[in-house]
């Protein structure tokens, strides 16, 4: 109950949606925009749900005037088992409310066209929301799915340039089938800007992994994954190996052919706590 209460009081509405559903009273359209925002609501409930079930820092659910957004302050370090949860149990709500509407429609309860209004926003809503395109669910298990065998950047930047191309593909779809659908290039704008935003703070993105796996929550790690390192290479260059749901043991093989190692903590507390931003890994060695 008091995690319900909890979730509730991080709502926030944006205040374009007013301008929206006073619009929508103006052209008596208030009952089918009231439709689509629960859909959303339930959709975005779904999300913060699941990870208030795993203790997730929960920043805000925003209801926007075409859509919503569960926004986590979480960096990358959760278990991708987690993940993948928080990610699926926001469509997952579209399946229990496609049996609620047919089931007041069956009783009686509903009209048909108020049922067949609420099908096509459930479905809408959740094929939007699968297809490839980050910050979309699609394109956040794209991420997901990178992750299993790519390190953090990589997977990262291969996700942008998946979801650039996938958007691509999406506009001009749109272009051909419904090119003055005013709302929908709306949407097209905001997922535009989306993309631009992640890849221009890509390099912050990757610090606040990183940050959060020296000094916040690591998750569970899933595999001990060794890093075959040279002592010539640099700090940086190695921590950009790094991967979700690993832990690194780092192996520096040295010039004269002997073996050495560094636990991940030691290098990232060089590169937070010493600065040692641009030391190589041999450099380490004498400091640990």
């Amino acid at each position: 109950m008091n995690k319900t209460i909890s979730l509730l009081t991080k709502i926030h509405f944006h205040p374009l949606l007013w301008v929206v559903v006073a619009l929508a009273i103006a052209t008596a359209h208030f009952i089918e925009l009231s439709l689509l925002l629960l859909v959303i609501f339930i959709h975005e409930m779904g999300h913060a749900a699941a990870a208030s079930f795993f203790s997730w820092r929960i920043k805000k659910i925003s209801l926007l005037p075409f859509g919503g957004v569960a926004e986590m302050d979480e960096h990358g370090n959760r278990s991708l088992y987690q993940e993948t949860v928080v990610v699926l149990a926001g469509p997952i709500q579209h399946i229990w409310m496609l049996g609620v509407s047919y089931g007041l429609f069956s009783a009686g309860l509903v009209p048909a066209y108020w049922h067949d209004r609420f099908l096509e926003f459930n479905l809408m809503v959740l094929l939007f929301n699968l297809l490839p395109i980050w910050p979309l669910d699609g394109g956040k298990l794209v991420f997901l799915l990178l992750s299993f065998r790519k390190a953090f950047p990589e997977a990262h930047m291969q996700t942008i340039c998946i979801s650039a191309a996938a958007l691509g593909i999406f506009m001009l779809a749109i272009m051909f089938a419904g090119p003055f659908t005013l709302n929908v290039w709306i949407i097209i704008g905001f997922l535009i800007f989306s993309l631009y935003y992640e890849w221009r703070h890509r390099r912050y993105v990757f610090i606040r992994f990183l940050m959060e796996r020296y000094y916040g929550n690591q998750g569970d790690f899933r595999l001990l994954k060794p890093l075959n390192v040279s002592e010539d290479e640099e700090l940086s260059s190695v921590l950009e190996r790094f991967q979700r749901g690993c832990k690194h043991p780092v192996i520096i093989k040295k010039k004269d052919g002997v073996e050495a190692s560094l636990d991940e903590n030691e290098l990232l507390h060089a590169y937070f706590a010493e600065k040692q931003t641009k030391a190589k890994i041999g450099e380490l060695l004498y400091l640990y």
